[in-house]
Parts: C-alpha cells; sequence; structure tokens
C-alpha cells in the first residue's frame, strides 16, 4: 500500500522485471522483489523525516550577514525587499535600526500602510533614525506645515528631506527663523525645505548672501521695492536650487546680457522669466548658444534680442539641443519665418511637436498655413485649443444647430 511513495520510473522497471520473471527464471524475480523492497523501505524512512518548522518567505531570506529583524520587520510593512536589496542593500546590514518605530511614526501622522510600505522601499535609510531624531524632525516641519496629511504627503514625495542627519537639525531651524523674517509664505518654506534641502542643511549665512544679492540685483535693475517679497518668493518656488548657486555667478552672468544690448528693464524681465536659471547659466555657454541661434535663424542682434525677451529658453538650450528641435521644425513644413514669429515653440521636444502637429492635423489644422500659438503650453493648454478646433469642427460658429459633420 505504500507503493504509491515509490518513484515511477522505479515502479516500472519493477513491474517489468516482474513480468518477464516467468520467462527469465526464479533469478530475475528475486532482482525484482529486491528493488521493490528497497524502494519501499526509502520511502519509509522519508516519512520517519521531521518537517522543518520553515516559513516559505522568498523575499525575506536573508543574505550574508543581514539585519534579521530589519528584513523581518519590513516584511511584515509589505516592503519590497527585493528592492531594497538592489539599490540600498547596505541599510538591511545595519545595526540598530528603527523599522517600527518609522512605522509606528508615519501611522501616528495618517499615512497609510501601502504609503508607508512605498517610502521605506524608496528611502530604507529611514529606518536608521533614531525615534528621537525622527520626533524632532516633525516637530521641526510642523512649525512650517499647515497640517499632518499634508506633511505626510511631502514625506512620500521627498523622503530623504524629513529624515535627514541630527547635525542639521539647527542650520534647519535657522534657516526656517531667516525665511520666517523674510515673510515669506509658509508653504514657500516647506517646498525649499522639500526639494532642495540642501540649501536648509548649510549654515544661514550662506543663504543670506544669495538672498541680498538676488535682492540688490532686482533692485539695481528698477523693480519696485512694494513687489520685491512676492517677487523673490516666486523665483523661489520655480527654482529653489537657485540658493546653491554662488552669488559672483549671478552677477557675472548679468553683466554679459548688459553687454549684449539687454536693457536694465529687459534684464529685469528676464530674471524673472527664466526662472532663477540665469544663475544656472555662464557667459561662455551663453555666448555659443547666441551666436547659433543668430546664424540659423537669419536675424539681427536686435531681432535676436527680441527672441530671447519672448523665449528666454534659447538661452540655456545646449547647441545639439536647438539643432535637434530646429531640424525636427523644419521638417515638419513650419518655415524659419514662423519659428522667428513664435519661438517659444523651441521649448517642446521634437516628439511633442510631431505628436501635436499630427493631432491638429486629423482635424483640420494645418500648422503650416497657420499660426504656431495652437502647439505652444503644456498639455492642458494643448488639450483646451485642440478641444476648441474639435468643437469648432463639428459644430460651426455661424450655425449653431447644423448638425455634425461625419468624418470621410
Amino acid at each position: 500500500m505504500l507503493e504509491w511513495c515509490i518513484p515511477a520510473s522505479l515502479r516500472s522497471t519493477c513491474h517489468y522485471l516482474t513480468a518477464c520473471a516467468t520467462s527469465e527464471g526464479d533469478q530475475l524475480q528475486d532482482v525484482a522483489s529486491m528493488l521493490r523492497l528497497t524502494a519501499t523501505s526509502l520511502c519509509l524512512r522519508c516519512q520517519r523525516v521531521t518537517a522543518l518548522p520553515l516559513k516559505l518567505r522568498p523575499c525575506a531570506t536573508l543574505s550574508s550577514a543581514e539585519n534579521r529583524q530589519t528584513v523581518e520587520e519590513l516584511y511584515n510593512l509589505s516592503v519590497d525587499i527585493q528592492k531594497v536589496r538592489k539599490l540600498k542593500g547596505w541599510v538591511l546590514h545595519q545595526t540598530p535600526a528603527y523599522t517600527k518605530e518609522v512605522a509606528d511614526l508615519l501611522k501616528d501622522m495618517g499615512a497609510s500602510g501601502s504609503i508607508i510600505a512605498r517610502i521605506l522601499a524608496v528611502h530604507p535609510e529611514a529606518v536608521l533614525c533614531p525615534p528621537e531624531q525622527m520626533q524632532a524632525q516633525r516637530t521641526l516641519w510642523m512649525s512650517v506645515c499647515p497640517n499632518q496629511k499634508e506633511l505626510v504627503g511631502i514625506i512620500e514625495k521627498f523622503p530623504a528631506s524629513f529624515f535627514t542627519s541630527s547635525s542639521h537639525h539647527d542650520n534647519q531651524q535657522n534657516n526656517i527663523a531667516y525665511f520666517q523674517s523674510l515673510n515669506l509664505n509658509k508653504r514657500i518654506i516647506t517646498k525649499l525645505m522639500a526639494s532642495a534641502p540642501q540649501s536648509f542643511s548649510r549654515p544661514v549665512e550662506d543663504n543670506e548672501v544669495m538672498v541680498r544679492t538676488l535682492q540688490q540685483a532686482y533692485q539695481e535693475l528698477g523693480g519696485e521695492e512694494a513687489n520685491m517679497k512676492i517677487w523673490l518668493q516666486k523665483l523661489l518656488s520655480q527654482n529653489p536650487f537657485v540658493l546653491l548657486k554662488p552669488p559672483e555667478v549671478l552677477r557675472q552672468n548679468l553683466l554679459f546680457l548688459r553687454d549684449k544690448g539687454f536693457s536694465t528693464a529687459e534684464l529685469l524681465r528676464l530674471l524673472s522669466k527664466l526662472r532663477g536659471f540665469v544663475t544656472e547659466l555662464n557667459p561662455d555657454s551663453m555666448r555659443r548658444t547666441l551666436a547659433y541661434s543668430q546664424d540659423t535663424m537669419g536675424c539681427s542682434e536686435e531681432e535676436l534680442r527680441d527672441i530671447i525677451l519672448n523665449c528666454p529658453a534659447l538661452l540655456y538650450y545646449p547647441e545639439a539641443i536647438l539643432a535637434e528641435r530646429f531640424k525636427g521644425l523644419l521638417s515638419a513644413g513650419i518655415s524659419m519665418s514662423q519659428i522667428v514669429e513664435t519661438p517659444t515653440v523651441m521649448e517642446l521636444t521634437t516628439q511633442i511637436v510631431n505628436y501635436r502637429i499630427h493631432q491638429l492635423r486629423t482635424h483640420g489644422y494645418e500648422v503650416r498655413t497657420g499660426s504656431l500659438d495652437v502647439l505652444n503650453g503644456t498639455k492642458k493648454d494643448f488639450e483646451k485649443s485642440y478641444g476648441k478646433l474639435q468643437l469648432r469642427r463639428e459644430r460651426p460658429i455661424f450655425n449653431p444647430v447644423a448638425p455634425l459633420k461625419a468624418d470621410d
């Protein structure tokens, strides 16, 4: 009755030998019996082996020298351990770790289990933050964050900004106090802390120098004192990393643009529209870009300045990117005069331009003979313009009760 334990290949061999025993004699039958007895004995031995109390957790199995408790707690939180091993496996080897404490803190702030799992999968270093440090960060962030729900959202997007070194805590406090003294909106301060944490980790004196440089440039270029706070808030929110740039870079770039013929008012306009990119540039790169753009478009220096004022992005795109975009627009049938008239189309990638042109043509709009303004803007802006064209095609303005025109 234990025959089912015997491997199929061995059973078939035994049956074959037994069947042949009548013709081959008793010796062959003895061999078959011996094989059957051996197989049965092996089966009984296997049944006596005690099963190991092993939980089958393929993702939680330990690699060499990993912290068993950390791995188990991350597994219980549904964290993608394989992802952690691949990207930041060193964290799993650290002791002590505070996985449960991190999860409890986030849960207490209203984070769901799935959010906690995502945070720890992306930034497992969080489990190395001592509980007292996490509580201090929570108190610090809540001084500028409207509520805990919003703070959880920030941590989900920027976990490294929240779970930072305790050595930066004093600098963070001092920088928060400084930006509050500038009467900046709390949301702007929160955004700065989240997206550019380096600016809050460094000494407050460094930020004071850069802010003063920006304020002086704004005033020297004719900016009104009453609007300075709004201007500064907008600049910092659009490009938080502007604070990390050396102040002398800003001065060098403004002097270069002044030498190129831009007036004081135009420089202020550029400084505002560039969203802080003027600190990302340098005179050499701008010189090459301007020369290439002027040569390609065949315009005068005065015309080039007007084009730059309408599309400041031409200042910071490398020549290779400009060449690709000019080529893409021209190959789509768009003329250079159209590009000069609507230079902001250069802010779009070739793929986006081709997609939008295709969408417009399906609804009877030909960009080669029409305005390029309809191509511009964000995805939402284009969909709005595209929707108006579609509606106009379906119901002509001159006859709102006309039947819908069917596609051919």
